[in-house]
């Protein structure tokens, strides 16, 4: 099993304590692992094992082996998108939890709690790949149509919805001047950079293997 730290969260970590607000980064961080703890033992539950750990900016990353044994593409894929909803889902019943209580956790306030899940769970449902909003989007297509569209049109989603969270954040910074919204786009930015690379490289071995194919009926 692989444990991966992103340095990056010493960046962000430093630009929040010159800020004075690395006491609400750290409640973001506890309830961000909790969020991928809900990933984790749901995965646990539908037979996966974790592959790897990753300590990034916005919280932990698990990813998890697929079983090569089981050919019925649709299960494992259905397995995975009921394991992508678990993380919101976690935030959302500890938000309801601390709502409906008078539970005190380590003198925070009970609304920072409430605020923080709700954000991160709304956050992780943005249709941006690899969010979890990104991931179900891309397990529901890959139940109706092929693997390949799947990249493709979740890769499409996750651009034009990142055009739109630039424009709508761009006139909130005008006017709000929060530099925790500069730093959740850059982050968006960053995913989405990265994962148009990916995209770019497999739509190129598709290619690749159509051409292979095209060539052998000849």
């Amino acid at each position: 099993m692989q444990i991966r730290i992103d340095l990056k969260i010493c960046i962000i970590l430093l630009i929040f304590l010159v800020t004075k607000k690395a006491d609400l980064y750290l409640v973001f961080m506890l309830f961000a692992i909790l969020h991928e703890l809900g990933h984790l033992i749901t995965g646990l539950i539908l037979g996966f094992r974790p592959k790897s750990f990753s300590l990034m900016p916005m919280g932990l990353s698990i990813c998890f082996k697929v079983n090569k044994k089981i050919k019925n593409a649709k299960y494992i894929t259905l397995k995975k998108l009921l394991i992508s909803f678990a993380g919101p889902l976690t935030n959302f019943t500890i938000a309801f939890l601390i709502a409906i209580s008078s539970f005190e956790f380590l003198n925070v306030a009970k609304e920072t709690i409430i605020y923080a899940n709700i954000l991160i769970g709304f956050f992780n449902l943005i249709p941006i790949y690899p969010l979890d909003g990104g991931r179900i989007v891309k397990y529901i297509i890959h139940m109706q149509k092929n693997l390949r569209k799947s990249y493709k049109y979740t890769n499409l989603i996750s651009n034009i919805t990142l055009i739109i969270i630039t424009a709508v954040s761009s006139i909130a910074i005008l006017y709000l001047k929060n530099i925790a919204i500069v730093l959740i786009v850059m982050y968006l930015w960053i995913l989405v950079i990265k994962e148009n690379n990916i995209y770019n490289k497999k739509m190129h071995l598709y290619k690749l293997v159509d051409n292979i194919e095209q060539n052998a009926i000849k």
